[in-house]
């Protein structure tokens, strides 16, 4: 059975038989609200963080560029230009089991292609969410649903997972930034 969380709840990620999730799928989606003719460019993105800081943008940031780990353990699975549809719009797959110990932290943005030339924010998105699935199953563990006013907000930190004493947790976000791509958020967590 799926937790809706709010703002600021945290969830171990263990399923209700108290098995660790080790595979997991984040999904992250969006609809573009109907009143602005142009398409939004969301991309999601996932920031790996050892001692809860990031070390190097250029191996621990998965994102649209950079589709894989090196360690093979956490796979975007592609950019989609248009939000379009139902469902998760981007996934990025995590393996747990396989990630190196000292990474501690996992953090997931979406940032808005450029937002400032575009002139577009996070209030011409609607039914923004993230959720956690087992990857196994494709059974959802947790879901949240981003639903304040990010009006002006041109990018998002959605959620983190963290470990905390060998197990991880999940934390439901949802804070606005002005950001303008990965590497501005991402100089968040350095």
């Amino acid at each position: 059975m799926s937790v809706n969380l709010q703002k600021g709840q945290k969830v171990n990620l263990r399923k209700e038989n108290k098995e660790v999730l080790r595979r997991i799928m984040v999904g992250l989606g969006w609809d573009e609200a109907g009143r602005y003719s142009e398409d939004v460019d969301c991309d999601a993105s996932a920031i790996l963080c050892k001692r809860g800081k990031l070390a190097d943008f250029r191996d621990d940031v998965v994102f649209y560029n950079h589709l894989r780990h090196a360690t093979g353990a956490v796979v975007h699975q592609g950019d989609n230009l248009t939000g379009e549809g139902d469902g998760d719009d981007e996934q990025i797959f995590v393996d747990l089991g396989a990630l190196p110990s000292e990474y501690d932290r996992i953090i997931f943005v979406v940032t808005i292609y450029q937002a400032r030339e575009r002139r577009q924010h996070f209030g011409m998105i609607e039914n923004a969410f993230i959720r956690i699935c087992d990857a196994s199953t494709d059974v959802e563990f947790c879901k949240f649903d981003l639903s304040e006013n990010y009006n002006g907000a041109t990018a998002m930190i959605v959620g983190e997972m963290v470990k905390d004493a060998g197990e991880w947790k999940f934390n439901a976000i949802g804070y606005p930034t002005v950001d303008n791509s990965i590497l501005e958020i991402a100089r968040r967590f350095e």
